[in-house]
C-alpha cells in the first residue's frame, strides 16, 4: 500500500498523518524497517527482510555489504532494498560516495540513504557540500533510485539546519533525513518542523533515530515526517493494530 503526499502549496502534515494512521498497512508504508548494527548477522538481516516483506514496510534499510542478500531475499515481495552510504560520518570523500551509491543501486538497492559532510557544512563550504550530494544524487537518480540525505540535526545549530535542508533538496535529494541513530541524538518534532518548513512539497521528510513507540511515529507524522526509519517497525505497527497486546518493554533503538 502507497501513501501519496498532498500537494498543496503549503504542505498538509495533519492530512498526511491522519492517512498514514489510518490502518496498520497504510503506517507501515512508511517506514522503513531498519538494521543498521555494526555486529548484525546474515541471519538478522533475512530476519529483517522477512519482516518487511510480511507487512510492506517501506523499505527494509541494511548497511552496503548486505545489499545483495537483501534484495535477493525481497524479490518478487513489492518492497525495496534501502542502504547507507558514507555512513554514520559522512566524511569519506565525495568520490567513494559516488562508488559506493554506484554500487550499490547495482546491487539491488532503491533507496540510498547518505550522510552530509558535516564537517563542510559548518566550515562554510556551502558550494561543496551542495557538489558532494549531487554527485550521489546523480549516479542514485540515473538508476531510477531515491535519495535521502542525514543531516544528523543533532549536531546542527537553526541556522545550519536550514541551510543543510536547502542544500539538499537544491542538490536533488527526494528526502531530507534527521539522523544517523549513531551520533549525540536523534529526530525531534522542533527539527522536523523546521525541515519541513524549509522543503515545503520540495521533498520527503524522514524521522529516524530514537523512534521505538507508536506515539513516537505520531509526532513525527503530525509534525511533518513522510518517512519514518526504525528498528521498532514491527512493535509500531502492532501497537496500532493491538494496542493492548505490546508488551510494555522499551523497544530497540534505530
Amino acid at each position: 500500500m502507497s501513501i501519496s503526499v498532498p500537494n498543496p502549496t503549503t504542505f498538509d502534515a495533519a492530512g498526511f498523518a491522519t492517512q498514514a494512521l489510518s490502518s496498520p498497512a497504510a503506517l507501515a508504508a512508511v517506514l522503513d524497517h531498519t538494521l543498521l548494527k555494526p555486529d548484525a548477522t546474515r541471519s538478522q538481516v533475512l530476519s529483517i527482510c522477512e519482516e518487511a516483506a510480511t507487512h510492506k514496510f517501506a523499505c527494509a534499510m541494511v548497511n552496503p555489504y548486505w545489499t545483495a542478500t537483501a534484495a535477493a531475499a525481497l524479490k518478487g515481495t513489492g518492497v525495496p532494498v534501502g542502504v547507507v552510504i558514507g555512513f554514520p560520518l559522512g566524511a569519506t570523500l565525495t568520490a567513494s560516495k559516488k562508488e559506493e551509491a554506484a554500487r550499490v543501486v547495482a546491487l539491488g538497492a532503491h533507496d540510498v540513504d547518505m550522510v552530509l559532510n558535516i564537517g563542510l557544512l559548518k566550515s562554510s563550504e556551502f558550494d561543496a557540500v551542495k557538489q558532494d550530494i549531487h554527485t550521489v544524487a546523480e549516479v542514485v537518480h540515473a538508476h531510477g533510485a531515491i535519495l535521502k540525505v542525514i543531516l544528523e540535526t543533532c549536531l546542527l545549530s537553526f541556522e545550519e539546519k536550514m541551510r543543510a535542508s536547502e542544500l539538499a533538496i537544491e542538490a536533488g535529494a527526494d528526502f531530507i533525513k534527521t539522523s544517523t541513530g549513531f551520533s549525540t541524538g536523534g529526530a525531534t518534532v522542533d527539527d522536523i518542523q523546521l525541515m519541513r518548513g524549509v522543503a515545503g512539497n520540495r521533498s520527503g521528510v524522514k524521522a529516524s533515530g530514537g523512534i521505538r513507540s507508536l506515539a513516537d511515529a505520531q509526532a513525527m507524522l503530525y509534525a511533518g515526517a513522510t518517512r519514518i526509519g526504525a528498528s521498532a517497525s514491527v512493535r509500531i505497527v502492532n501497537e496500532l493494530a493491538n494496542p493492548s497486546d505490546v508488551a510494555a518493554v522499551p523497544a530497540a533503538g534505530y
